[in-house]
C-alpha cells in the first residue's frame, strides 16, 4: 500500500482512483464495509483503490483539550486498512485551511482535481467541509453532474440492530468490556507504544513488566486483562500470551496511567522496543493491596486466569489484526 499525503506525489497509476472518504477511526466493522465496497467498485472499473482520512482526527483539532479518544492512532489505523488489500492511503492534513475549506471546494479541489477520482464512496452518514455541510447528497449530485460515480454504503447493523460505531466501541473500552469492544471491531482492539522504563518493581517479585503510556489512546477501564503482546520485528509481528494491568497502581499510590504487560513464561528484554497489545478479555477492576506478598499472590492468580482464557483461543500468527479463528 502506498502512502500519499500530497497531491504531488500522486503516480499516474493512482489517479482515477476510486476513494473511499472517512476519519475511521477504529476501523471497524461499518468502516470495513465502507472499505470493501471501494475495493470491489475498483476491481469492476480495474482501478487503483484508496482510502481518504484526515490527521490529526478533526475532533482532536477543533477540540484540543479534552481526554484522549483515539481508538486507532495513525500508525495503526494504516496498518488495519493495509490489511484489508487497499492500494493507496491518502493522508489528508487537517489544519486550519483545510477546516476552512468549503464542502464545494473539496469537491472540486480534492477529489476531482486532486485525486482524480472516478468513484467516491462514503458512509451513509458521512459529513464534510466547513460548517461540516457537505453530505452524501452534494457529492450524489457532483455524480450526476458527471464529475465521478458515487456511493452511499448504508449501516451495518450489529447483532439485535446496533448500528457499528467509534462511540460505541469506545464505551464497550470504558465498561471493561474488550470482547464487546472486539465484535464491533472485527478484531481485539490494540494499543501499541514504545517500552518504557518502570520502577521495575515487577521484577523484585519475579512478574517483570513493560510499561507504556497510552497517550492519545482512549483509555479503557482501569484493570487487569488477559492479552496478546506482540514484538515489532520490522515487518512481522512475534505474538506471546500476556496478562495486563492498565491504571494507576494504588498499591504504590501512582498518579499517572500506565499499561503493564507481564509475558507468560517468556522473559525478554523490550525496553526500547514497539509493542502491541491486544486486550481479550477483562479479569477483574485494579485495587489496592496491603502489601508486595498480597499483591504477588493476586498477580499469580491473575496470570493463571490469562493462561486458561488465551489457551481457549486460536489466534495465528499474523501481522495484520488480531483475532481469534474462533470469535469472528
Amino acid at each position: 500500500m502506498r502512502l500519499v499525503r500530497h497531491c504531488g506525489e500522486l503516480t499516474p497509476d493512482l489517479q482515477g482512483c476510486v476513494v473511499a472518504l472517512g476519519n475511521f477511526d477504529g476501523v471497524h466493522k461499518g468502516h470495513q464495509a465502507v472499505i470493501l465496497t471501494a475495493k470491489r467498485i475498483a476491481q469492476d472499473l480495474g482501478v487503483a483503490c484508496g482510502v481518504m482520512t484526515f490527521e490529526p482526527h478533526p475532533r482532536a483539532f477543533f477540540n484540543p483539550a479534552q481526554p484522549p479518544f483515539r481508538l486507532t492512532p495513525f500508525r495503526v489505523k494504516a496498518r488495519l486498512i493495509e490489511a484489508l488489500g487497499i492500494d493507496l492511503l491518502f493522508m489528508q492534513h487537517f489544519d486550519q485551511a483545510f477546516a476552512d475549506m468549503t464542502a464545494l471546494e473539496f469537491v472540486g479541489g480534492v477529489l476531482a482535481t486532486c485525486l482524480g477520482a472516478r468513484h467516491v464512496v462514503v458512509g451513509y452518514d458521512y459529513v464534510f467541509g466547513k460548517g461540516r455541510k457537505g453530505t452524501g447528497a452534494l457529492l450524489q449530485k457532483a455524480a450526476d453532474e458527471g464529475a465521478f460515480g458515487f456511493t452511499a454504503v448504508p449501516p451495518e447493523m450489529a447483532k439485535g440492530g446496533e448500528t457499528y460505531s467509534s462511540t460505541r466501541v469506545r464505551e464497550a473500552l470504558v465498561a471493561g468490556q474488550p470482547s464487546v469492544a472486539a465484535r464491533l471491531l472485527g478484531h481485539y482492539w490494540e494499543i501499541e507504544g514504545r517500552v518504557e522504563h518502570g520502577d521495575q518493581r515487577g521484577r523484585t517479585i519475579g512478574f517483570p513488566t513493560a510499561n507504556i503510556h497510552l497517550g492519545e489512546y482512549q483509555h479503557p477501564a482501569a484493570g487487569v486483562y488477559a492479552v496478546r503482546a506482540g514484538i515489532d520485528l520490522g515487518g512481522a509481528t512475534q505474538w506471546l500470551d500476556g496478562v495486563a494491568n492498565f491504571g494507576n497502581r494504588p498499591t504504590f499510590d501512582k498518579q499517572d496511567q500506565i499499561l503493564e504487560v507481564h509475558l507468560l513464561d517468556h522473559n525478554i528484554d523490550l525496553y526500547g522496543r514497539h509493542l502491541r497489545v491486544a486486550l481479550v478479555d477483562f479479569i477483574r477492576p485494579e485495587r489496592k493491596f496491603a502489601g508486595l506478598d498480597e499483591l504477588k499472590t493476586q498477580i499469580a492468580a491473575d496470570a493463571q486466569q490469562a493462561r486458561a482464557i488465551l489457551a481457549a483461543r486460536h489466534f495465528p500468527q499474523s501481522p495484520g489484526p488480531m483475532v481469534a479463528v474462533s470469535d469472528f
